[in-house]
């Protein structure tokens, strides 16, 4: 995961505009009748660059989260009512992670980890995709994962996003480009022995960081650093429905869906990084449907809305982010 002089900027204002982001989250927590659905801080220090995340539909309330680049083959059960973890996997069978980056859940309780980070941007000739059986009995142990190879059709890239369709176990990644990126579509099955090719199938208008499929595989809910967008699946050929409701954090990484599908927690990185939750597009309370919310959340680039309470530290980052890219070009032009 490449740190790019924006976010520099965005972090040095996080603190000063988001703690009224905390108080509702706090606040939520207390409304929530579901364990995380309110939201959480990841409470483990061995957690420190949260960069994934998904709802366990086997373990109602838990959250399976992974460190970034530079640690090893873990994944964790994290507690959404105390932000605790509650189990740790170790993955055998699979050769050192580069950059893990993504993490979803497919039919049949299957975990997929994306080891498809690319810090060099697009050097890598391969990445790998991890996949295993998640555990009925959450304790600290070790399961043998499958490690599938994956390339691109037109060559390497890089990308913090994969998905699994719900309802067809199709893998797809979108890779992060700061100009909007791409939808790839893997192989109908993935292949353990060979290559597996994705190829790209519909432009993704958001410099990407994560990913998620609702609990029915009807909508995509694409995340960046400043906002994000939702999609109607639409078998595959997807259509911009509108933006997300994205909080302010100090580098956010990760999205996933509640198993009922009407919250959407929003995680990032750090150490003891809060997780937190908005309501889903098309939830009864969901107040980022159709155009409206698009006019606070900046460019269809980097869209996405930011919620009200946050909307002046947006606006801070935002400018802050276009004044590092102007530097940025200038340097380029000089």
């Amino acid at each position: 995961m490449r740190r790019p002089l924006a976010l520099l900027a965005g972090a040095l204002l996080v603190g000063a505009f988001a703690a009224p982001a905390t108080t509702a989250s706090a606040t939520a927590r207390a409304d929530s009748g579901v364990g995380g659905d309110g939201g959480f801080t990841i409470e483990d220090p061995r957690i420190k660059e949260s960069s994934g995340l998904a709802a366990s539909r086997l373990h109602p309330g838990v959250y399976w989260t992974h460190n970034d680049s530079g640690y090893g083959p873990q994944i964790y059960a994290v507690d959404g009512r105390t932000g605790k973890t509650v189990a740790t996997i170790t993955l055998s069978g699979i050769g050192k992670p580069r950059d893990a980056e993504a993490i979803s859940i497919g039919p049949g309780n299957q975990i997929y980890v994306g080891d498809i980070g690319d810090n060099l941007g697009g050097t890598w000739p391969y990445v790998w995709i991890y996949r295993l059986p998640e555990p009925k009995v959450l304790k600290d142990q070790t399961i043998r994962a499958t490690q599938y190879v994956v390339k691109y059709a037109g060559g390497a890239r890089n990308a913090e996003s994969l998905v699994v369709h719900p309802r067809t176990g199709r893998v797809y990644i979108i890779d992060k480009n700061e100009n909007g990126g791409h939808l790839f579509e893997g192989p109908a099955h993935l292949s353990p022995t060979g290559t597996n090719v994705f190829r790209p199938i519909a432009p993704v208008d958001l410099w990407a960081t994560d990913a998620a499929f609702s609990p029915d595989g009807t909508q995509l809910a694409v995340r960046g650093y400043f906002g994000g967008i939702y999609y109607d699946w639409n078998g595959g050929r997807i259509k911009r429905e509108g933006t997300l409701d994205v909080p302010l954090q100090a580098q956010g990484e990760s999205i996933t869906y509640t198993i009922d599908g009407r919250k959407l927690l929003y995680g990032s990185e750090g150490a003891e990084s809060p997780v937190q939750a908005k309501d889903a597009p098309g939830s009864a309370k969901s107040p980022s449907t159709g155009g409206g919310s698009q006019a606070s959340g900046g460019s269809a680039k980097h869209g996405g809305g930011l919620s009200g309470t946050v909307r002046t530290g947006a606006v801070a980052v935002a400018l802050a982010a276009v004044a590092v890219f102007g530097l940025r070009r200038l340097r380029r032009r000089g």
